[in-house]
């Protein structure tokens, strides 16, 4: 995108400037200072991205930074070093329309007043009204110009549809947004001090790096320009492309309460809190503890030291089955109730979805927006949010709570994009808490030194031990189909746990194991509905719902169904568990499927494999550990029910 450069001048004003749309400038320049200043612009227009880093070296020249017969008032002398610096960056002092030469036009406030008696009825005129609505529907957004037109057109906002350019800009300069490039230009230090600073690039919007982009000839720069391809499903984010923003935290009406007294005197004001939602004792003990850190967190400043950030998150730390959603409704309703947002993230969509209905049920009548790909509440903003963590890239400062549910889960995990986005969409002295069953190895350090807030979550609502896997030696699951058969051993578990009528998960590694094996315990078990399904299967949906039903009795699948369903009575066994893509974290969250019904708390879990791994002994060490202490804690029930 081409924008108009150009500098103020006064007796004390010696700075330059970008427009989308110059006249929104001059009017309001004039507006405010009259005849005391004048404005140079520079014509022709040039690109976003060479205006920035021109108006960067033109600011530090006029701040002293350049020598004196640059920053000297003649237009000539700062019209050369405009020059230099294009010429230096590969484009020439003619522009590529038309090869008309570069000039600076001097307008002061006759000038103006002239130009806008010859416009008559085209004269700019910028709704006072439109334009507060425009600045209130962008806040905590960070759009491309492309989607804050989106944005405009969704929100019915005629005059600013007229003018988005202009209504973009008297925003700017009224502080209400800020500009960025999508991919900006960053200075590395070299090893030597003598040599030149490296020139590397950034996304904006996603944090990709050099790595991350390409380049392609652009009709705006007239040389190549770099642009993200890791973010490319979100829209072009360039070197000359606009990103604009707008922090919700400067106009948020977020009331903080005052500082409570003794642990007890606590305890009591959260209870309005806590008392609603019918949680158990272990669920409102872990929810109590994420309201205390709130409180705690809302009377420290505001600071961006990267200790502080960290010490601003908080870990529930919940076993499969433990309801992590309904411990965050007490969160929800406090940071609502003092006037705050709050966005749930999570990576999949199909949770978005289920999560909806009961926050609309749980918090009617605050509006609950659900933010997905295709989702039509795209433009929508509400007091709760839902969203797939993709969808945090167009959000930037809008909430005081963010709330990332399996965090552990792909795309989140790994993921240092998505990580950054939701890093980004917490306001300055907001709270994030972090749910899992399986953190990452660094959270898990992190609590270990005491350096991450957190409560730990060892046991279920019903109160009995997760149940505990037992490994089973048997030849890799490709042999098993070659010989089509499997070991004995194996086909009377699984029988016992038909038998006793439990639904059976099957996990195995790949996708290309699912429908042989499936095939196989179709013949082994007789009489027994047995499907398989993965990612690639159209049908998935469908068959969990048959899953669900007990129509299928036995469901052969990947690691697509490691979370998210829950069977009240259902065994599992993981065959080839020593495989590498079965990590602890996978290995807890499958053998999480099971024992989570009052009605069947001890399922069985089995991690069938040739060999014991490092991951498997990881993944029973966890489960023995969080039944340890939820006994330590007094959580589980004296008698522990056996399996029928």
């Amino acid at each position: 995108m081409k924008v108009t450069l150009y500098s103020v001048r006064g007796d004390r004003m010696n700075m330059w400037h970008i427009s989308l749309d110059i006249n929104a400038d001059l009017s309001y320049w004039f507006g405010q200072h009259h005849d005391s200043v004048r404005i140079w612009m520079l014509q022709p227009a040039i690109s976003y991205g060479q205006a920035v880093a021109l108006m960067e070296e033109l600011n530090e020249a006029a701040r002293g930074g350049g020598k004196k017969t640059e920053t000297a008032s003649s237009p000539e002398l700062w019209l050369d070093r405009i020059n230099r610096h294009l010429s230096a960056a590969g484009i020439g002092a003619s522009s590529a329309e038309g090869g008309l030469s570069r000039h600076l036009v001097e307008c002061d406030l006759k000038q103006w007043e002239a130009y806008q008696a010859s416009l008559a009825d085209r004269l700019l005129r910028i709704d006072a009204a439109e334009l507060a609505a425009f600045v209130d529907a962008m806040q905590g957004r960070s759009l491309l110009m492309d989607e804050v037109m989106q944005l405009i057109e969704h929100r019915g906002l005629t005059e600013a549809a007229s003018q988005p350019l202009a209504y973009v800009q008297m925003g700017c300069l009224t502080g209400a947004f800020r500009l960025n490039q999508g991919v900006r230009a960053v200075k590395q230090r070299r090893r030597f001090a003598l040599l030149s600073p490296k020139m590397s690039y950034q996304c904006h919007r996603c944090g990709g790096t050099d790595e991350h982009l390409a380049y392609a000839e652009c009709m705006f720069c007239c040389v190549p320009c770099p642009y993200c391809e890791q973010c490319l499903t979100m829209g072009r984010s360039r070197y000359c492309s606009i990103v604009v923003s707008a922090s919700s935290h400067e106009t948020t009406s977020y009331q903080k309460p005052e500082p409570f007294g003794q642990h007890a005197a606590e305890a009591t004001a959260f209870e309005p809190y806590l008392q609603p939602w019918g949680l158990s004792e272990i669920q409102a003990e872990a929810s109590l503890e994420a309201l205390k850190f709130l409180k705690g967190n809302e009377l420290q400043p505001a600071v961006k030291s990267a200790p502080e950030l960290e010490s601003r998150k908080f870990l529930i730390w919940a076993v499969t089955g433990a309801g992590k959603t309904e411990m965050i409704f007490p969160l929800i309703q406090y940071t609502v109730a003092h006037g705050g947002r709050v966005v749930v993230a999570t990576p999949r969509r199909d949770v978005v979805l289920e999560l909806k209905p009961r926050l609309e049920k749980a918090f009617a009548p605050e509006p609950v927006v659900t933010l997905y790909g295709g989702s039509e509440q795209r433009w929508d903003s509400g007091s709760i949010t839902i969203a797939t963590t993709h969808q945090l890239l167009r959000l930037h400062h809008a909430f005081d709570l963010v709330i990332i549910d399996e965090l552990d889960a792909f795309p989140y995990h790994n993921n240092p994009m998505l990580q950054i986005a939701a890093q980004n969409v917490c306001k300055p002295g907001g709270a994030t808490v972090l749910l899992s069953a399986t953190p990452p190895k660094h959270l898990q350090k992190a609590v270990q030194r005491r350096q991450l807030p957190h409560v730990k979550v060892a046991a279920r609502y019903h109160r009995q031990p997760l149940p505990v896997p037992v490994l089973m030696s048997i030849p890799p699951l490709v042999q098993q189909l070659q010989q089509h058969s499997i070991p004995v051993k194996l086909k009377h578990s699984m029988m016992a746990s038909l038998q006793r009528g439990a639904q059976v998960f099957v996990f195995v590694p790949k996708i290309n194991m699912v429908e042989p094996l499936t095939r196989l315990l179709s013949e082994l078990f007789p009489g027994i509905q047995v499907e398989g399904t993965s990612s690639k299967d159209g049908s998935r949906t469908e068959k969990v719902i048959d899953f669900r039903s007990k129509q299928v009795r036995m469901l052969v699948t990947t690691t697509i169904l490691e979370r998210g369903v829950t069977i009240p009575k259902s065994d599992v066994f993981i065959l080839d568990a020593d495989a590498p893509i079965f990590d602890s974290a996978a290995l807890v969250q499958m053998a999480g499927r099971a024992g989570r019904s009052i009605d069947d708390p001890a399922g069985s879990v089995y991690f069938a494999a040739k060999e014991k791994t490092r991951a498997q002994a990881e993944a029973v060490r966890q489960i023995k550990s969080m039944n340890a202490l939820a006994r330590k804690k007094g959580y589980l029930r004296e008698k522990e029910v056996t399996k029928s």
